[in-house]
């Protein structure tokens, strides 16, 4: 568990607690999606005054890198710093658990999340170009761009 302030804590969803769907779909609104890596998958809430602000999903691909798969702030907090706040936290957790890599995607669309993965050291790897095309059934707009490519970044941790 990281305490933040007195107030604000970030801890894994133990087993039985309500899966923060809400927030999960803020940032992929495909339960289908989400079904298929959820239960195989560590997921991190971030409470203050014991309400969830934030979450973040954290799923190892290999045993050098943990990938963040899905990443939300309650939209009354967002632009004041939680973002960042469960990145960090999540490096830190990957660290920890001795992985090299932390990895994120993100469309081509999500301009404020691209600016923020890249602030706290992501850096673009590759681009799966037309995955938000082919995976979903429903077209995502986000900025008034039409989300098609899936953008993943990658972080070294030393």
């Amino acid at each position: 568990m990281t305490s933040l302030q007195e107030d604000t804590i970030i801890r894994k969803l133990g087993p039985g607690e309500r899966i923060p769907y809400d927030l999960l779909l803020l940032a992929d609104p495909s339960i289908v999606a989400m079904s298929s890596y959820l239960s195989l998958a560590e997921i991190y809430v971030m409470e203050q005054d014991q309400q969830v602000i934030g979450t973040y999903v954290l799923l190892a691909n290999d045993p050098d890198e943990l990938e963040i798969k899905n990443i939300a702030v309650t939209p009354a907090y967002q632009g004041k710093g939680f973002g960042k706040i469960l990145l960090q936290d999540a490096a830190q957790r990957a660290r920890a658990k001795g992985f090299k890599r932390i990895s994120i995607g993100t469309g081509n669309s999500s301009i404020a999340q691209l600016y923020l993965y890249q602030r706290q050291g992501f850096e673009i790897t590759t681009v799966k170009k037309d995955y938000f095309m082919t995976h979903y059934q429903e077209p995502i707009y986000e900025n008034g761009i039409q989300c098609k490519h899936l953008v993943m970044l990658v972080r070294k941790l030393n």
